[in-house]
């Protein structure tokens, strides 16, 4: 009896919600405080940065995404057009990465419910959405729907209220240089609001559950990724003009924060609820897009086996999805906010890295231009990560290097497997 696959049930909208699902919220309720305080007043220069690495990385995820329309990402990618050395360091980079993600939204979902004690509510959202993905993707884009349109909402009336209780103070945006000064403050803050815009490899991941993915994937992520610019530009822009870098930077909750500051402090509710909206549906999409790459690597046997299984109902990767949520839970209870969020950023733009180097391998018309975006899109993936702190940057190559000698280890013990072959050891 054949193993039950994953069904093509999803169209251009579903695709560009989970897109939007996957990005709002992360960068507006998580990432502008660590931002303004490396930053300061340069945190819309920084925007402006890491937009442009994500479009670079969007482009080449879009071309790789039609020539291979398979779930799993870059993974796949790096297998397809590098080698699997290659695919597992991309995988394994998303995996990690995203889950130290999953561990970020949840503490801001928890903080936003309950300031005073934010694990209890983080472990019933992972648990919750948990169940919600074991159910099936199509339940997800549905309940992804409902988040987005409430989280937009909300940064709405973070605009309304910001721009509206007279507040608002052109000064403000400039004056404070933040914690680390020049452009490896700006670069710094970059790489931390990269973390915001990553969520468009979500609709990467859906290669075989989409409807003509050669088409609706490379449409849906450029625009998922321009809807996502023009809302964080002019949140950001908001909240520089009423709060200025230095106090967007100390504040723990900085849309509340900014509701609160003029005359439409009344708002101030509506922007608690949509941070914990917005948190509840970035953390959804990114554990079924953690479930959907953790399946193509155990198909291939770079991950235990049993992750491969699809619930014959369902149709999800129903074991993967639950290990997830017990690793999600783990670390809620043992993580620090901001350390996630680096270590994340990491882990993720060393996944885009990969991205680049596997589009440059592709044919076309127009190569010439892509293969210079694929060049812009690395070096950039390569100096923002560099850019973070040492600490992150050591514990993020750690981690990696922990999976690839992992990996190298059980090829060594397992039967059939020439680890040290010349294909092996080029990566090809």
């Amino acid at each position: 009896m054949a193993e039950p696959g994953l069904v093509r049930r999803l169209g251009l909208g579903d695709a560009v919600v989970l897109g939007l699902g996957s990005m709002l919220g992360a960068g507006v309720f998580a990432s502008f405080g660590p931002a303004a305080a490396a930053a300061g007043s340069g945190l819309l220069v920084a925007l402006g940065l890491a937009a442009l690495v994500a479009y670079c990385n969007a482009t080449s995820s879009a071309r790789l995404a039609a020539a291979h329309p398979e779930s799993g990402g870059t993974y796949v990618y790096g297998r397809r057009r590098l080698g699997p050395v290659w695919g597992f360091l991309a995988g394994w980079g998303f995996v990690v990465g995203k889950t130290a993600s999953c561990a970020a939204m949840a503490l801001t979902f928890g903080a936003y419910v309950r300031p005073a004690d934010p694990v209890p509510p983080a472990v019933v959202a992972v648990v919750l959405l948990t169940g919600v993905n074991c159910l099936g993707v199509a339940k997800t884009a549905g309940l992804t729907r409902v988040l987005v349109a409430l989280t937009l909402l909300a940064l709405a009336a973070v605009v309304a209220a910001g721009l509206g209780g007279g507040a608002a103070d052109a000064t403000n945006l400039s004056g404070w240089t933040g914690d680390v000064s020049g452009w490896a403050g700006v670069a710094q803050a970059a790489a931390v609001l990269f973390f915001a815009f990553a969520g468009y490899a979500r609709i990467a991941t859906l290669g075989e559950e989409v409807r003509d993915p050669a088409t609706t994937i490379p449409r849906a992520i450029p625009a998922a990724l321009g809807i996502v610019l023009g809302v964080y530009a002019a949140v950001a822009v908001t909240a520089l003009l009423t709060l200025g870098p230095e106090a967007l930077a100390a504040s723990a909750a900085p849309l509340a924060a900014v509701a609160a500051s003029g005359s439409w402090a009344f708002l101030v509710p509506v922007v608690q609820v949509g941070g914990a909206v917005a948190a509840a549906g970035v953390l959804l999409s990114l554990m079924a897009g953690i479930g959907r790459t953790t399946l193509a690597m155990a198909r291939d046997h770079e991950l235990p086996a049993a992750l491969a299984a699809v619930h014959p109902r369902f149709r999800v990767p129903h074991r993967a999805e639950l290990l997830l949520g017990a690793l999600v839970t783990a670390l809620v209870l043992v993580t620090d906010l901001r350390g996630a969020i680096g270590f994340s950023s990491f882990a993720v733009l060393t996944y885009y890295a990969v991205t680049n180097v596997a589009s440059w391998t592709l044919g076309g018309p127009r190569r010439r231009l892509f293969r210079a975006v694929a060049a812009v899109g690395l070096l950039g993936c390569l100096a923002l990560a560099s850019a973070l702190p040492p600490l992150t940057v050591v514990a993020g190559i750690g981690v990696l290097a922990v999976g690839v000698g992992g990996r190298a280890v059980a090829r060594a013990f397992r039967p059939g497997d020439q680890p040290n072959s010349p294909g092996e050891l080029s990566g090809r």
